[in-house]
């Protein structure tokens, strides 16, 4: 693939994962938030929750699912994000959390404190608050903001893309420091997931302090 053939096809995938937000816009919303989570599958380290908020006008290609893009590629999207967005926040649920009531509801949590972070952004910014939200696959009964579900929407929707970058790209920057503090895990690797090298780590050091012991039943 030729340089220009990449760059039209992130320039059509650019405006497909635009089309929730500008339906949006086109109705008279201003303020539309994505959010997305990381971390509900692994053994150990926190659930994190982004909220990001992007203006109507954004055109900048490579935002895509962050599973998706590269380390390097994530990085770089990172910027453009902080940069760009009208607002963003994070939020998140450490593994205490998650073992006490569960991690869709750890989950959950974490998505309202990026939601309540993104608006106190916003306020303080651009004196607006949030008018909708899209969410991957989920939805948050409990908050009083018009929101819409949607299947895979972090490779569906620009604004739900972005906060899955800023949550990856913020989990696995602590899952690093977190290698440093427990080593023998290879969390800088797997990012708390459950590797081979993650199982050879519990088995000869036992777990540590940022496991999920609701995760790791058969082990314990």
């Amino acid at each position: 693939m030729t340089k220009k053939e990449r760059e039209e096809m992130m320039r059509k995938k650019l405006i497909e994962m635009k089309q929730f937000e500008d339906r949006l816009h086109g109705d008279g919303v201003t303020f539309v938030g994505g959010v997305d989570e990381v971390g509900r599958g692994p053994l150990a380290g926190p659930v994190v929750a982004a909220c990001v908020v992007l203006p109507a006008d954004f055109d900048i290609p490579g935002l895509d699912d962050s599973k998706k893009l590269t380390e390097k590629r994530r990085g770089e999207m990172m910027k453009v994000i902080h940069e760009h967005a009208l607002a963003y926040g994070l939020g998140m649920a450490d593994e205490k959390t998650i073992d006490r009531i569960n991690i869709l509801e750890a989950t959950r949590g974490a998505m309202r404190i990026a939601i309540k972070e993104a608006n106190k952004m916003l306020e303080e910014r651009h004196g607006g608050r949030l008018e909708h939200i899209l969410f991957d696959a989920i939805k948050i009964e409990d908050v009083d903001i018009p929101q819409t579900s949607i299947i895979k929407g972090d490779s569906q929707s620009i604004s739900i893309a972005a906060a899955s970058i800023l949550a990856k790209v913020t989990r696995d920057a602590m899952m690093v420091k977190y290698s440093e503090e427990y080593p023998g895990y290879g969390f800088e690797k797997n990012k708390g997931y459950g590797t081979k090298q993650h199982y050879e780590g519990i088995e000869a050091n036992g777990i540590c302090p940022i496991h999920r012991r609701t995760f790791l039943k058969k082990i314990l």
